[in-house]
């Protein structure tokens, strides 16, 4: 590494708002050297993509930056779009967080890749087709040929992550700007997803800026690591030196935000609640265009389980995995084969409206609240909705004392009743799902992902609270989930899943401690390799 690359000194962002201005960062200096890789931590709301943004000049009209972003020498701040052209796309390239919200989801992943060749390069479109191969080969696409005629939604979830590096590394960028880039994928694929970025730092010889809120990962990529909150840089240093002697106390409680303690299991006499046997769902591909016959993807594929009242039940897996479709065909979301039984009650052959009045005692919670609370309705009447549906003659002002006891319970005021789901934080609208849940006073949640988008501390903060909910009610969980950090903390039994299959279940320390199956011991190595040793304790 020779001398700085990227410079940003005394750099702050300010947005104009409604309720007046937002200071988001506030005097920022960092630097990066060529060829090293450095990471921006800290929790959602901390500035720290904000400074990104800065750098690449892509801030919200509303927002300004102001101080001094210097590139290889160059100023950047003030610069009108077109002379930032000369360095965005081309020497400065940005990952996004979430690749099916960047990647146009009406144009082909060869267009996608291939434009900014022809514009930055002046490529022709067969050439920019044999360098878009080449790249999607470099990130390990597999079958990379048959995917250039693919659309994003074609693509899992770490195919599309690989897309966007290869979008990035196009025109073999100086500095490579990777925003959350790891956030909502399984563990095994983020384990891949870091080594590949490493492997084309290596032969590239780019400078890396990981935005991020997973220690785990810093620990894991970084050179250098700028701690920050509130729009500030707390704390920054070399990565072994902040993990083992944090100095500021913000630091000190990112390191020690794992979620932390176990679940005992229910005693032996604990009810049975649930079960299912013998649990199939097959999903037919609609007919090809030249009549080919139907395919068939079974997605659960035999799996039985059962869960008792106080029980938590955590199913792991990678995408695909079928955890997710087993808990909706559990809950009758989904048509599937097999038994499956509440409180003896055989469901598989109930219709919808025989069905409806057991709907209250299972319940859900999915994984991203912003996409399944309406925002349309207040908090009031998204919490409140289940009682008109299943307590309709419940009189309004019963059903508002009913809406702040469940409010009450996941700790949010009662005043946010009359807000939008669109004026919380990430953490503060998970607790309002929550609250949805509990208002009808459920035995079982389906709880699918509920933390995967979530701080760390913010995670620590929602375990305890279901931990805590679940003691107080006795409620029963089906906890789907790839982190496995929460897991280990909330399930008291692990069922591991692999391509619609059981691959191995049983007591959750078991588990963690002794796995039997291989892929089980895969998951378990990709997992803790990315789990951040507690520092806290160490720092003195």
């Amino acid at each position: 590494m020779t001398g700085p690359i990227l410079e940003v000194h005394d750099l702050h962002v300010r947005f104009q708002t409604p309720d007046g201005e937002v200071h988001a960062v506030r005097g920022v200096d960092l630097e990066v050297a060529k060829g090293e890789t450095i990471a921006v931590v800290g929790e959602s709301g901390s500035g720290k993509s904000q400074i990104m943004l800065s750098v690449m000049g892509l801030l919200a009209s509303n927002g300004r930056a102001t101080g001094s972003v210097r590139f290889d020498g160059n100023e950047l701040i003030g610069l009108s779009p077109k002379a930032l052209n000369r360095y965005r796309g081309v020497r400065l390239a940005m990952i996004f967080q979430e690749p099916m919200t960047s990647l146009d989801p009406l144009q082909r992943i060869e267009t996608q890749i291939g434009d900014p060749l022809v514009f930055h390069q002046g490529m022709s479109r067969a050439a920019a087709r044999t360098r878009v191969l080449e790249l999607l080969e470099l990130v390990g696409i597999p079958r990379a040929k048959d995917r250039l005629t693919a659309y994003p939604h074609e693509l899992s979830g770490g195919q599309r992550q690989r897309v966007m590096i290869a979008m990035a590394l196009a025109n073999r960028p100086d500095v490579l700007i990777a925003d959350e880039p790891t956030t909502a994928l399984d563990v095994t694929i983020q384990a891949q997803i870091l080594q590949l970025l490493r492997d084309l730092q290596q032969r590239l010889g780019m400078a890396i800026v990981f935005i991020t809120h997973d220690l785990g990962i810093v620990r894991h990529v970084a050179d250098r690591v700028y701690v920050m909150q509130g729009g500030e840089v707390r704390e920054h240093g070399r990565v072994r030196e902040i993990f083992e002697h944090p100095r500021h106390a913000y630091t000190k409680l990112l390191l020690s935000a794992e979620p932390e303690g176990t679940k005992r299991p229910p005693p032996p006499g604990a009810p049975m609640l649930l079960e299912a046997k013998q649990v199939e769902v097959v999903f037919e591909l609609p007919k090809g265009l030249l009549g080919r016959s139907k395919e068939a993807i079974r997605a659960v594929d035999d799996v039985s389980l059962s869960l008792r009242e106080g029980q938590t039940v955590g199913v792991v897996g990678e995408s695909g995995s079928g955890k997710s479709t087993l808990g909706r065909a559990m809950l009758r979301l989904l048509p599937a084969a097999g038994r499956i039984a509440y409180l003896g009650r055989d469901l598989t052959d109930l219709d919808q409206e025989t069905l409806r009045p057991l709907r209250r005692e299972l319940q859900v919670v999915f994984q991203d609240p912003f996409g399944s609370l309406s925002p349309r309705l207040t908090v009031g009447e998204i919490v409140g909705e289940g009682l008109r549906v299943h307590e309709a003659a419940l009189g309004a002002a019963e059903r508002d004392r009913r809406v702040v006891e469940a409010l009450n319970e996941v700790q949010l005021e009662p005043r946010f009743m009359r807000r939008f789901p669109h004026e919380f934080s990430g953490g503060q609208r998970q607790r309002i799902a929550i609250a949805r849940a509990l208002v009808l006073r459920p035995r079982f949640v389906l709880l699918d992902e509920p933390t995967s988008a979530l701080d760390r501390t913010i995670q620590k903060q929602i375990v305890e609270l279901l931990r805590a909910l679940q003691q107080q009610h006795k409620l029963t969980y089906l906890f789907i989930s790839h982190d496995l950090a929460v897991v280990r903390a909330m399930a008291d039994t692990v069922m591991v899943m692999q391509n619609g299959k059981v691959v191995e279940q049983g007591p959750t320390q078991r588990i963690f401690e002794e796995p039997q199956e291989d892929y089980t011991r895969a998951l378990l190595a990709a997992a803790l390799d990315l789990i951040p040793v507690n520092a806290a304790a160490t720092a003195s």
